[in-house]
């Protein structure tokens, strides 16, 4: 099998987010959990994509934790379609499917980077009572003074669920110390795969976020392809005037891999579709022997 290391949502390397991407050949059967399971965490990334080609246009993607599957991934999708256009099953222009366990989504590559269908957005609710957030925030080592109240933490699904956390400033963002074993907890409790914590008041005028998984053995994540998908929805709900939105996402920061993610979302007719896009690099590729 063929694999890539790619650095995705970064336009060099060294930044971003690393997924492992794993290349079947057309009509070979996807080897079994464990083994994509072993190959995820020999590969040590927080995401592995597994891809096999089908007719035409139309990709079918597995994704592991080095832990456990899991339905959805962004960055490691990002990943995929950057090495398949270097393997040449895809080229610049194209318009893909990918066939997730999360439902097919729409691919777009272009020369400006590589942009993917969200899922349907799903607004679960906001944490039940006020002491979730209270205990939310302890769990993050910030404190519930350190909460954005404006808006309150909520949580959304665009393929994976997500607590979005706003908090108020980079100042606090940055402090953002979590106790992980409480963390994978809280996350088992409420059924999430982890907390998307951001602020909107970023000194440079962007969206600045930081993404923890720990129930999926993944402590912080470089980028976050679903969740910021998710946050787009967020801001979207949360807003006095619905109206299409256009955001930029700054992630990795703290991690010393920043990313840049562009979240879309638009309303047509009460039908809303997020796509969640950015440029990626190829860091390595080789091939993997099982025997």
């Amino acid at each position: 099998m063929r694999f890539y290391i790619v650095d995705a949502f970064s336009d060099r390397v060294f930044g971003g987010n690393q997924a492992g991407v794993v290349i079947l050949k057309k009509g070979e059967d996807f080897p079994a959990d464990e083994i994509m399971k072993k190959t995820a965490a020999e590969l040590r990334y927080s995401e592995t994509a597994f891809v096999r080609p089908g007719d035409s246009d139309v990709f079918e993607l597995r994704y592991f934790t080095p832990a456990a599957e899991v339905d959805l991934c962004g960055h490691a999708t990002i990943g995929t379609f950057c090495a398949l256009m270097d393997e040449g099953s895809v080229h610049e222009g194209d318009v893909c499917r990918a066939l997730t366990r999360a439902g097919e989504i729409e691919v777009r590559t272009d020369d400006g980077g590589i942009l993917m269908d969200m899922a349907d957005p799903e607004y679960i609710g906001p944490l039940d009572e006020a002491e979730e957030a209270d205990s939310l925030a302890g769990i993050m080592g910030i404190g519930s003074d350190g909460l954005d109240v404006s808006m309150g933490p909520k949580m959304i699904s665009t393929g994976l669920a997500d607590v979005m956390m706003p908090v108020k400033d980079e100042k606090v963002l940055d402090m953002i110390d979590p106790d992980f074993d409480a963390l994978a907890d809280f996350s088992k409790r409420l059924d999430v795969v982890g907390v998307h914590a951001f602020t909107v008041n970023g000194e440079d005028g962007r969206i600045h976020a930081r993404n923890f998984a720990p129930l999926y053995d993944i402590d912080e994540e470089a980028a976050t392809g679903t969740s910021n998908g998710a946050l787009a929805y967020y801001l979207y709900i949360c807003a006095d005037e619905k109206r299409d939105l256009d955001i930029t996402v700054v992630q990795g920061e703290k991690m010393g891999r920043p990313s840049v993610i562009r979240a879309m979302l638009e309303n047509k007719n009460g039908d809303i579709k997020i796509r969640v896009g950015g440029s990626a690099k190829i860091l390595a590729k080789g091939d993997i022997m099982l025997t």
